[in-house]
């Protein structure tokens, strides 16, 4: 769903999916003073922010599961009471979250992709796709040379021309540097 903030432009997003990352069923809210129920912690699916939603009484959570958090029609779902911050979440949540995250990767791999085969340079000396762990100068113009011919059609097709393995692994780590906050340039995911 897409709603116009006041004064901007720009359409504002929500996310429509999120993975479960931990669950407390008799939580008490970090994000909204006074909530309290089955509180879980997840990341979104598009924009792989971390969130903290309200379940519905007497739903049931599994780690890892997807969850409609949209606007319209949720079921397991109360509400999304707003965003974490790494350092909020459980060591339990963190500790998920490298798995969760390569799921989505995983699960999203022509996303994925099409942002290799769009990647822009930032600067004259700097391209976004070296930002990337393990693509160095030498991976940066093979990638570049295989797109020129012909963009890259999955994970297989990149390791295959471009010999970068373990595509879903580079992407997954760069996604874990930005949630963690490690890296403060955000390639993938959002405010």
């Amino acid at each position: 769903m897409i709603l116009l903030d006041r004064g901007y432009t720009q359409p504002r997003k929500y996310e429509e999916y999120a993975y479960v990352l931990d669950f407390n069923s008799k939580g008490r809210a970090l994000t909204v003073r006074g909530r309290d129920g089955i509180i879980i912690t997840a990341i979104g699916e598009d924009r792989l922010t971390l969130l903290e939603i309200l379940g519905s009484e007497d739903s049931v959570f599994d780690v890892g599961e997807k969850i409609y958090i949209g606007k319209e029609g949720r079921t397991k779902v109360q509400s999304v009471l707003g965003k974490l911050d790494y350092e909020q979440i459980s060591s339990s949540a963190q500790s998920e979250l490298s798995t969760v995250v390569q799921s989505i990767v995983e699960n999203n791999e022509q996303r994925f992709v099409d942002y290799v085969n769009n990647a822009q340079p930032l600067t004259p000396r700097k391209h976004s796709l070296e930002l990337l762990p393990g693509i160095g100068k030498t991976y940066l113009k093979v990638i570049i040379e295989q797109i020129n011919k012909q963009k890259f059609t999955d994970y297989k097709d990149l390791e295959e021309r471009a010999g970068l393995k373990e595509p879903v692994h580079h992407i997954s780590k760069r996604i874990m540097e930005e949630i963690t906050g490690v890296t403060q340039f955000k390639l993938f995911v959002k405010k």
